[in-house]
């Protein structure tokens, strides 16, 4: 941990590579930010030129991916000394702006929790590739849970029967979008081809594979085509999933879910944990509500499939942004 009372280059430098580590549907990366030095608050703002018409028609995945980058921001901060201060959609007549993050004067007691995910940003990413399948301890799922919980979200992980319902719903959403001409369209327009020298969307070869026994419902964004890059391969036969939902559904939760997400995929690395992103159900409002179920105040936002197992293809990023 360091310490400082200006923000200077290097500072901003640190604090926007850790933000834009952030993920995001489609690694679309949708956010800018902008630095107000007087009161030495991040401005973060929706970048709606990255949004997904088809897939994400509301914005709402949108609004988590930044809220992840938020999230970033914060534990950045408080690896330089500052005491992250945020506010959530804070301009009634700026809806594009999300979020601010104020760099507090530096605590001679930090925000622990957050100083020891920092080693984490750099190293997390999304793997499709398949898990081995070894449980993971319950102390790990219950720290978790907790770091969603410390984000305003839950984060519940189902048994057996549970985890079977949540993946048919999933393979569900997935069937219709591989059946929707437009949603193909649109996934396969994220897909960079090998060589491109592009700094978003997702590059063919870190797709992954397919599950040659269909169980695990990954996302074929490439609506499929003739050839792969990959054959299909089998997968863990016991997945361990893990649902994030909040009690409300407004624009200030989503942003709140993306910042659990965020903070349960870097407690998640930090233990050595893979993970990555089922969000198929999410994008069709009636298996959206069949993934909560008959629960009233259960907004589900995301499904993370975690466990052990490699890395998998890395995705790029645009350059550092300057403010």
């Amino acid at each position: 941990m360091q310490t400082r009372e200006i923000v200077d280059a290097a500072a901003v430098q640190a604090l926007l590579a850790a933000a834009v580590a952030a993920p995001s549907i489609h690694n679309t990366q949708p956010w800018r930010f902008g630095l107000d030095p007087e009161s030495r608050s991040i401005e973060v703002r929706v970048d709606r030129r990255r949004r997904l018409p088809m897939a994400d028609p509301d914005l709402r995945a949108l609004h988590l991916s930044v809220g992840a980058a938020v999230l970033n921001l914060r534990v950045a901060a408080a690896h330089l000394g500052w005491d992250p201060l945020v506010r959530l959609l804070p301009a009634v007549d700026d809806p594009d702006l999300l979020a601010t993050v104020q760099l507090a004067g530096h605590r001679a007691d930090p925000p622990l929790p957050l100083l020891d995910l920092y080693d984490a940003v750099e190293r997390r990413h999304t793997s499709r590739m398949p898990f081995t399948g070894r449980p993971v301890p319950e102390p790990v799922v219950t720290e978790m849970i907790g770091a969603a919980r410390a984000e305003g979200a839950h984060l519940e992980v189902p048994d057996i029967l549970g985890t079977r319902r949540l993946l048919r719903l999933t393979q569900a959403a997935e069937m219709r979008n591989a059946l929707h001409r437009d949603r193909v369209a649109e996934a396969r327009g994220w897909i960079t081809a090998p060589g491109t020298d592009a700094s978003y969307g997702i590059p063919a070869t870190a797709l992954g594979p397919l599950d040659a026994s269909g169980r695990m419902p990954v996302r074929d964004f490439t609506g499929a085509l003739p050839a792969r890059l990959l054959p299909a391969l089998r997968f863990e036969r016991h997945a361990q999933v893990a649902l994030l939902w909040t009690p409300r559904d407004r624009r200030e939760d989503w942003v709140r879910a993306g910042q659990a997400l965020e903070r349960v995929l870097l407690t998640a690395t930090r233990h050595g944990l893979r993970t990555s992103m089922l969000h198929q159900a999410m994008e069709w409002p009636d298996l959206r509500a069949a993934i909560a179920g008959p629960r009233r105040r259960c907004c589900p936002q995301l499904l993370i499939r975690f466990g052990y197992g490699p890395e998998g293809g890395r995705t790029p990023r645009a350059g550092t942004p300057h403010p």
